[in-house]
């Protein structure tokens, strides 16, 4: 079975609903391919690794949480953009990306979706935009729940904590570059604290605040949420779908 690219657009406008984010990039259709859409591939990135992947698979579209624009690039077509691009149109490749809104949808979302890897139901959000998530736990230790996120996501994870001893019953997390929202999720009274990277704050502010960092990788932490997309396009639209895991250790 095969549809319109607008058909699939407009689904995917109704399901994630972008008008209601401020978001850093475009959401939705970024590069205009074919009309008709049989065939759709999910990935975290457009890099130019899914996108050859892609093409090998005979998507007619991909489509992924980071797109090619993003706020404040500068408009030139050159390098690694002209390149993706070149492969894109050459083989009339729909490009599709959303970022916030697939972040934040009730069931699909990254979010939502690394809670049900973690077992944890959010009864509450926090952050900007209300982004992130928090709920009920129950971890012994840091330790417990560091074990429990690094065999979820099948990774090693970086973190710290400033009462690594303290069980833990109130869990907060957003996926990706989330870590300037952890003072906001101690205040949401979160003790611990789950996204994709640290920088260098959140360790002192673990650590002075007697709560728990975990950074568990951007790109771990976000392939669930496109992946869970693409099922739910290709069973409502009768499509095919393939998720494309391209390995990144970020």
């Amino acid at each position: 079975m095969q549809i319109t690219c607008d058909h699939l657009l407009q689904h995917c406008a109704g399901l994630l609903q972008p008008e209601r984010f401020k978001d850093y990039g475009p959401n939705g259709l970024q590069v205009q391919g074919k009309a008709q859409v049989r065939h759709i591939v999910t990935g975290v990135t457009a890099s130019r690794a899914l996108i050859e992947a892609a093409i090998a698979d005979g998507a007619d579209a991909i489509l992924v949480h980071h797109g090619l624009f993003w706020r404040g690039m500068d408009g030139r077509v050159t390098g690694w953009l002209k390149e993706r691009l070149r492969l894109l149109l050459a083989h009339d490749i729909n490009l599709i990306a959303y970022h916030l809104p697939l972040d934040a949808h009730p069931t699909l979302g990254n979010n939502a979706q690394l809670g049900q890897r973690l077992g944890v139901v959010a009864d509450g959000s926090f952050g900007e935009q209300e982004l992130g998530l928090i709920g009920p736990c129950a971890f012994a230790s840091a330790q417990a729940l560091v074990d429990q996120v690094e065999n979820a996501l099948g990774r090693r994870a970086t973190w710290i904590s400033g009462a690594p001893e303290q069980p833990i019953t109130r869990l907060a997390w957003c996926t990706g570059g989330a870590q300037g929202f952890f003072e906001a999720a101690l205040a949401a009274g979160a003790q611990a604290f789950i996204t994709g990277e640290i920088s260098e704050p959140q360790a002192h502010l673990a650590r002075e605040m007697g709560a728990t960092f975990i950074a568990a990788g951007h790109h771990a932490t976000e392939r669930y949420g496109i992946a869970a997309l693409g099922e739910h396009v290709a069973q409502a639209l009768g499509l095919s779908h393939r998720f494309i895991e391209i390995a990144n250790p970020a």
